[in-house]
């Protein structure tokens, strides 16, 4: 079945988001060229979260003939592919626009219909995201309706927890089981922390089920 992921956006302002813009490696410098991959610029910004949705968005899209398979919420700037070039103005632009906000919610919606309108009627779009406030939920609940759909393991569970298990199911090859996101239990109890996340080169990082304000 063609599938769409959604992921939500990385937090684009503050320290850190400046940290990158005067970083001297290969991303630093690409964002200061203007060819950093918004994926990847994300992805530095909320590590571990942002890293596990796009390497499970990766790893398990399926789009329709023509149609991108993964899309990020960029603030201001709508549903773009994780590949798509930005600059330091750009990303301090994106800081400015709470997800809140009408700009964002604007851009998101424009951009949402039009991917709704390209895909094939049996398309699954799964949000990649936090799914237990309304920030862009109601949005794209009203756009693709009973389409719209989320990992239901990631209720009850922080960002880092639901990142390390969109890692985890990466690397096995198995994508989790998916519910709609009309109707659906959004907050819960929370779930046993998971266990150490191994890392390529036998290091280990803990997947903490801490839950953060970022996505």
């Amino acid at each position: 079945m063609p599938t769409l992921f959604l992921l939500s956006p990385a937090r684009t302002g503050g320290p850190r988001a400046e940290q990158l813009a005067r970083s001297a490696g290969t991303l630093g410098e690409a964002l200061r060229a203007g060819t950093a991959p918004l994926g990847d610029v994300f992805a530095w910004l909320s590590a571990l979260y942002f890293r596990g949705k796009l390497a499970y968005a990766r790893a398990f899209a399926d789009p329709s003939p023509g149609t991108h398979g993964a899309l990020v919420m960029a603030p201001g700037l709508g549903l773009i592919p994780p590949e798509t070039p930005i600059s330091i103005a750009t990303l301090r632009r994106m800081g400015r626009i709470t997800v809140e906000g009408r700009t964002f919610v604007t851009a998101l919606r424009r951009d949402a219909e039009r991917a709704s309108a390209e895909a094939r009627a049996d398309t699954q779009v799964v949000l990649l995201g936090s799914i237990a406030s309304e920030k862009y939920v109601e949005t794209l609940l009203e756009v693709f309706g009973a389409r719209l759909l989320f990992p239901e393991t990631f209720v009850g569970r922080g960002d880092m927890s639901r990142g390390g298990l969109m890692l985890r199911a990466a690397r096995g090859g198995e994508p989790l089981v998916y519910t709609m996101v009309a109707g659906a239990t959004r907050r819960g109890k929370r779930p046993p922390k998971l266990p150490r996340l191994t890392r390529a080169g036998g290091s280990v990082r803990a997947t903490a089920d801490r839950a953060t304000p970022r996505e």
